[in-house]
């Protein structure tokens, strides 16, 4: 008798032990999504005194296979081996009617030893650079200028069919890779704004500072 009350009390304390999740705002302790920190602040993003954007981590949803938008404006064939197959990604994307600006925002994160994880984010960065610098050869319809080319980070304007104006990070420190990008028709109602590329990338960056804690000094 003794022998199965044991049992059944084993039992329901096995079954009374929760699951290891990851906070909701932050990373650690288990990385496996994307905290809600680490997306770029509504008020930080171009336009939107006029648009109005809602919060990214409120519509984000994961993507099992990331790829950045201007791989999708300049037709960017696959790369082979390519690490992004493997983090944890999440993407936030807002649709707007003709002539408005759309946005996608996007954070990938590897999880794992930080060494490896980081060079893969700065892998990820650099061949995003020059798949950038290659539009016009698989979208001739289409004209690329980097406008900041930092170490790990790089904003861009793409002018053709679709204005695009793309931005993207690296951080090394806590293996993560972050995307805001915004784009719409030659034309759009209300005309860009003049907003310094760094005030962007610095607000990308600073998030992900703040979502995956002890990564940034």
């Amino acid at each position: 008798m003794l022998r199965v009350f044991l049992a059944g009390v084993l039992g329901a304390g096995l079954i009374a032990v929760p699951a290891a999740r990851s906070d909701p705002q932050t990373c650690p302790p288990t990385c496996d999504r994307i905290p809600a920190a680490a997306w770029i602040e509504p008020w930080a993003i171009p336009m939107n005194t006029t648009h109005h954007w809602p919060r990214p981590a409120q519509v984000a949803v994961p993507v099992p296979a990331p790829r950045f938008k201007f791989e999708e404006i300049c037709a960017t064939p696959p790369p082979r081996d390519d690490p992004r197959s493997f983090a944890v990604a999440a993407r936030a994307a807002v649709a707007s009617p003709p002539g408005r600006w759309n946005l996608q925002a996007q954070v990938l994160h590897w999880r794992g030893d930080t060494g490896q994880g980081g060079a893969w984010a700065m892998q990820v960065h650099d061949a995003a650079v020059a798949a950038l610098r290659s539009c016009q050869v698989s979208a001739p319809q289409y004209s690329p200028t980097l406008t900041t080319a930092d170490d790990g980070r790089f904003a861009a304007v793409i002018s053709g069919p679709h204005v695009v104006h793309q931005y993207l990070i690296a951080d090394p420190f806590n293996s993560s890779v972050s995307e805001l990008v915004l784009w719409t028709t030659p034309g759009p109602d209300v005309a860009w704004p003049l907003v310094p590329d760094d005030r962007v990338l610095d607000a990308l960056e600073a998030a992900l500072c703040g979502a995956y804690l002890a990564s940034c000094g």
